[in-house]
C-alpha cells in the first residue's frame, strides 16, 4: 500500500532529521538546512528550519502580529484591530477585563467566545473575530504555536516575516535581504543591519523545528508531509507536535511594508 509505505518513508525522515540535530548539539545544530537519500527504492528530500522563523501566536507582541497583517494586505487600522482580537483571544481574562472580549463575540451572533487561553493550533485563527478567510490563508505559512519566543529569527524567516518587524522601511527590508546571507549570527551585527527594526528579531533556535519531507517513488507518485517536531527533553529524542500529510506549497501574496 503507497501510503503505509509513504508514512514509513516519512517517519524515516523524521528519524534522519531528529537524529542529525541532536548529534549536533545546542550550539551547532543548524537553524534550518536539507539533505536528500533513498530508501527502499524511493527518493527522500527533506526541508526543515527552526520554528522561531515564523511568529508564535501565542507569544508575539500586538505589533508584531499587526505588521504581519499589514504586510498580508490589511489596511494599518484593520491590521491593528486584527492584532487586538488576537491578543484578546489568547489572554485570560481578568476581573478588570472579565466579559469584554466576550461581548464582542456575542454582539454579532458568535455561538461561542474567545478562548481565553494559548491557541492550541494556528487553525484556531479562522475562529478569531473579524478576520477574513482570505487573510488567515494568507498568514498560516508564517505563524506557529510552537516557537514560544516573542521574537522571530531574522537570519531564517520568510522576507514576509522580517517585513513585518515593527518600525520596518522598504528600504531597509530590501537592504537586509540582499545582505542577510553574508550576516554574522551576532545580535549586535543584526540590530545594527536592522536599525529602527531592530526590535524582535532575535538569532537563536527554537527547540522546534519544521520538517517538509518529499517522497517520489519509483512510478513517478509522489507524497509530502510537513511534521514539527520538539528536541527538548532527555528521555527522548524528540517528539512530533504536528504532522499533516498531503501537503501542497503555500500561496503566497506579495510583500509589502
Amino acid at each position: 500500500d503507497t501510503a503505509l509505505q509513504a508514512e514509513a518513508l516519512v517517519s524515516a525522515g523524521v528519524e534522519l532529521t531528529a537524529y542529525q540535530l541532536r548529534l549536533a548539539g545546542d550550539d551547532g545544530r543548524p537553524a534550518q538546512g536539507s539533505f536528500q537519500t533513498r530508501l527502499n527504492g524511493a527518493d527522500l528530500a527533506v526541508f526543515f528550519v527552526s520554528e522561531a522563523a515564523r511568529i508564535d501566536l501565542n507569544a508575539a507582541p500586538k505589533e508584531l502580529l499587526a505588521g504581519l497583517f499589514a504586510v498580508l494586505g490589511a489596511s494599518a487600522e484593520d491590521a491593528g484591530q486584527f492584532a487586538d482580537r488576537i491578543v484578546g483571544w489568547r489572554t485570560r481574562a481578568t476581573a478588570a477585563s472579565a466579559g469584554a472580549e466576550e461581548a464582542l463575540y456575542r454582539a454579532v451572533g458568535r455561538s461561542y467566545g474567545p478562548r481565553q487561553a494559548p491557541f492550541a493550533h494556528v487553525y484556531e485563527l479562522g475562529l478569531v473575530l473579524g478576520l477574513p478567510p482570505v487573510l488567515v490563508e494568507r498568514a498560516l505559512p508564517f505563524v506557529t504555536v510552537f516557537s514560544g519566543g516573542s521574537g522571530v529569527d531574522v537570519l531564517n524567516a520568510p522576507p514576509e516575516v522580517v517585513a513585518a518587524l515593527p518600525g520596518m522601511t522598504p528600504l531597509v527590508l530590501r537592504q537586509f535581504l540582499d545582505d542577510r546571507g553574508s550576516l554574522p549570527n551576532d545580535p549586535q551585527a543584526i540590530a545594527t543591519a536592522l536599525g529602527g527594526a531592530k526590535s524582535n528579531a532575535i538569532t537563536q533556535k527554537s527547540q522546534a523545528y519544521r520538517l517538509r519531507i518529499r517522497v517520489r517513488f519509483p512510478n513517478g507518485r509522489e507524497h509530502a508531509s510537513e511534521v514539527v517536531i520538539s528536541l527538548h527533553g532527555e528521555e527522548d529524542p524528540y517528539q512530533v507536535l504536528s504532522w499533516q500529510n498531503d501537503v501542497v506549497a503555500p500561496r503566497r501574496a506579495p510583500a509589502k511594508v
